[in-house]
């Protein structure tokens, strides 16, 4: 499965939202699983969106056809656009794009691995953060993505930003610890994302 990463600055809140909207058409594309996205609380004003694709055919396929038409709701919206492209290597609990669904919160972590701890890195993610997130009250689904740039994706659906909270309070911790992450990581990046119920769309 891909990922597709979208982090957009924009200049038009309420002009932004009624254009993602029509992102509604993605349903029943082929190839695509779903989408969904929200307001940045660390940065106000940036959307961060998440879309899922079964391959990337697929993803190639929408994006040289369908994808300028269904933008164009969007145009003169926002200042800049960020892209990446990602590739799950693990799922957890219900995985993404079906945790989207009822979940009011998203939580990324993007994981800039120093190059001779990736393999550690990966092995603490399956046998330390994956039990442990899964394990916690209200995450509903969880996905571990690699970008062909070696970095990482964490992004978790919460059913409600006090369940998160009770999840660093309790647990974040004691599975920081345990995963040896500061060993393990150069840089990362997070992010809690509000999301929008009218900018999810499940395939």
């Amino acid at each position: 499965m891909l990922i597709k990463w979208i982090r957009c600055w924009t200049t038009d809140r309420a002009a932004f939202d009624f254009g993602q909207r029509a992102w509604t058409q993605l349903a029943g594309v082929p190839g695509f699983l779903g989408q969904g996205g929200g307001w940045s609380r660390k940065a106000p004003g940036v959307a961060q969106i998440f879309g899922f694709w079964s391959d990337p055919p697929a993803y190639r396929a929408f994006m040289d056809c369908a994808h300028d038409r269904i933008a164009a709701a969007q145009t003169g919206t926002y200042d800049d656009l960020r892209v990446r492209v990602l590739e799950q290597r693990r799922g957890i609990a219900a995985g993404l794009p079906a945790g989207l669904d009822g979940s009011s919160l998203l939580r990324l972590a993007h994981c800039q691995v120093r190059e001779r701890r990736r393999d550690h890195f990966i092995r603490a993610q399956v046998e330390v953060w994956n039990p442990g997130m899964a394990a916690s009250r209200g995450m509903r689904g969880s996905i571990f993505a690699e970008s062909a740039e070696a970095d990482f994706l964490v992004l978790s659906a919460w059913n409600t930003a006090e369940d998160h909270q009770l999840y660093l309070d309790e647990r974040f911790e004691r599975l920081h610890a345990a995963a040896e992450a500061d060993a393990d990581l150069d840089a990362v990046t997070g992010d809690v994302v509000d999301l929008e119920p009218g900018w999810t769309v499940l395939g």
